[in-house]
């Protein structure tokens, strides 16, 4: 790192002059005020006149010389003092201006460019500080890099483990559907392998969810997005749920305004979100009568998408974590329904990644996952971009 010298603004270079021209009026002053009440003194006291004279013809320097002026003298001696002052002050006022410039250096690191350091040189023990900042930062970079070469391995560990895991579970659970078709098994057996493909669907329900998570936080995926109408996604999504909706008596509803809402997006990614958040609503929302899927432009590149039910309420300590990974309401309640703890957390993965937001609101009436994604998505050149 090339190290340099503070370089002052126009602005600060004018408030230097300006401090010098005060600093000097000022002085002036002083010594005017100083030359004046010693003139007086001496004018009004003749002893002290008298001793003054005294001391002009009795004081011989060097080669017989006598000092007749000695007013010239303190004249030239206050001149120094008030160089020195002058020097003081403006040297003073430079280092609050180098110390400002690091505070706006050390501002821009924290705004997040940690890329950046303090290449100030300066004379004073501010240099220590400097350095200190600097290799605060460098420990910090570090410190970073390594958490997120940990994190990547992990979620390596799990995308790989995940991925291996769900084809012999395929296995099994084809196996095991096989045996429950088997009408040769005795009802103990039945309802031994009746767990056991309960057990093993729950299984690969968390080794999906696993792996769809850990593959959505890669900084690798790509996101195709494309025109979606937004309507028909809504319509089809809520189909794929009216059975179970049905046996629950909850009503699904879409409603859209207007109908042609078309966004661009991935149209895969976000069928999954609504997936969720329906399959969440269906599971979690207990004494619900219906719920509501809602879309609607509330600004010229925004739309709001609500997913809405009307049963139990999520606690209010929990909707600030409702979103984090492996977080769950009801930890009993989640183990019954064979909740992994990441549904949301994906949806909130998928939000991110079509440079949306995703909010709840939740109380004793209703029940809202609110999500707003922008109509247009600037992308460079292509339609697909890596996130």
């Amino acid at each position: 790192m090339k190290k340099k010298r503070v370089k002052l603004t126009g602005r600060e270079k004018s408030e230097l002059f300006a401090e010098a021209v005060v600093t000097i009026i000022l002085l002036l002053l002083l010594n005017l005020s100083i030359i004046i009440l010693i003139n007086l003194a001496i004018l009004t006291n003749q002893s002290l006149e008298n001793g003054i004279y005294f001391l002009k013809s009795t004081l011989i320097l060097g080669n017989g010389l006598h000092i007749w002026s000695w007013q010239r003298i303190f004249v030239f001696f206050m001149g120094c003092g008030d160089m020195l002052v002058l020097y003081w002050r403006l040297l003073r006022r430079y280092h609050q201006m180098q110390l400002r410039h690091v505070i706006q250096e050390l501002h821009y690191i924290a705004e997040g460019h940690f890329d950046h350091r303090i290449s100030f040189v300066v004379k004073t023990d501010l240099q220590k500080v400097i350095d200190s900042i600097n290799f605060l930062v460098d420990s910090t970079v570090n410190a970073m890099n390594e958490e997120r070469q940990i994190e990547q391995s992990k979620d390596d560990l799990i995308t790989n483990v995940s991925h291996d895991i769900r084809t012999p579970l395929t296995s099994i659970i084809g196996y095991l559907g096989l045996l429950k078709a088997d009408n040769s098994l005795t009802a103990d057996q039945l309802k031994y392998v009746d767990i056991a493909y309960n057990k093993a669907g729950q299984m690969k329900a968390l080794a999906n969810d696993l792996f769809d998570y850990t593959t959505l936080n890669s900084t690798k995926t790509k996101v195709n997005f494309a025109p979606l109408h937004l309507t028909s996604m809504l319509e089809q999504v809520a189909a794929g749920f009216e059975l179970e909706a049905e046996e629950k008596n909850i009503s699904l509803n879409v409603n859209t305004n207007p109908d042609d809402l078309v966004i661009d997006a991935d149209a895969e990614k976000l069928v999954r979100v609504f997936n969720n958040l329906i399959s969440n609503a269906l599971k979690y929302g207990h004494g619900a009568s219906f719920i509501n899927l809602s879309a609607k432009k509330i600004k010229a590149n925004l739309v709001e998408i609500r997913v809405e039910n009307n049963g139990e309420a999520i606690p209010k300590a929990a909707l600030q974590k409702i979103f984090e990974r492996f977080y769950r309401v009801e930890t009993s309640r989640n183990t019954k329904t064979g909740g992994t703890g990441l549904g949301l957390a994906i949806v909130k993965e998928v939000i991110d990644l079509h440079h949306g937001k995703i909010t709840c609101e939740s109380n004793e009436r209703i029940t809202s996952f609110i999500i707003h994604l922008p109509f247009k998505v600037a992308l460079p050149e292509s339609k697909t971009t890596v996130l």
